[in-house]
């Protein structure tokens, strides 16, 4: 009978799987995180222990605890350091981050990789520009004396001319008030009064011609003149 509920068992325990399946990295490591904070506080309320030893104990703790943790978990069918990790960094912040070290990297070491060729590339400038020869030689620009002499006054001169010019410009309104008096003055016509004093002035006084310009200018603006009745 107890060979028959013996027969009953399994055998071979090597088939078994213990470990803990699992499909992400990140997850676990989640969970080991939380768990080990709460390890941290093993050795709180014991002052009997020093520091220094409780220091070394808590990080052989939390090493074996991690240790074990990952030795009994299988991702997606793997082993802890066979699994890839299928999380990538997507985050904006993590991708910005890895943009600035770049650059900052680039910035630090590009630097020194190209002056070596810049200061080649100069020498061999420098080299290339030795063996120009001219092919033209320069001759002596004569100078005229006579041409010299004429920029000299005009260079004196200019100083006078430009104080006159100054003074036509202030000039200018002065002299266009005075025209616009004058041509007020030459459209301005006589008045009928006037006209009446001038001709009673030139008809005593004989001057007929006076007299007919006057009666002109009087039938040119349209007035007539009263016809005197002689005295009797």
């Amino acid at each position: 009978m107890d060979a028959e509920q013996g027969g009953c068992l399994p055998t071979d325990d090597t088939d078994l799987e213990y470990r803990v399946k699992v499909t992400s990295k990140k997850d676990v490591t989640e969970q080991l995180n939380k768990y080990k904070k709460i390890l941290e506080t093993v050795f709180d309320g014991q002052p009997d222990v020093e520091e220094q030893i409780k220091r070394v104990l808590l990080q052989e703790l939390l090493a074996n605890f991690e240790a074990a943790v990952l030795d009994n978990v299988l991702v997606n069918g793997q082993r802890w350091e066979d699994a890839a990790d299928a999380e990538e960094a997507t985050d904006l912040d993590v991708l910005l981050d890895d943009t600035i070290v770049e650059a900052a990297w680039k910035r630090r070491v590009y630097p020194k990789r190209i002056l070596p060729h810049v200061v080649h590339s100069l020498k061999a400038e420098r080299k290339l520009l030795e063996l120009y020869q001219n092919t033209v030689n320069p001759q002596e620009v004569v100078k005229n004396p006579d041409q010299e002499n004429t920029m000299r006054d005009v260079s004196a001169a200019a100083p006078q001319l430009v104080k006159e010019a100054i003074q036509v410009m202030k000039s200018i309104p002065t002299v266009q008030r005075q025209a616009e008096g004058l041509c007020q003055i030459l459209s301005t016509k006589p008045s009928h009064t006037t006209l009446e004093i001038h001709q009673d002035v030139f008809a005593h006084s004989g001057q007929a011609d006076a007299c007919l310009a006057v009666q002109e200018e009087a039938a040119t603006g349209g007035y007539v003149p009263p016809i005197k009745k002689p005295v009797s």
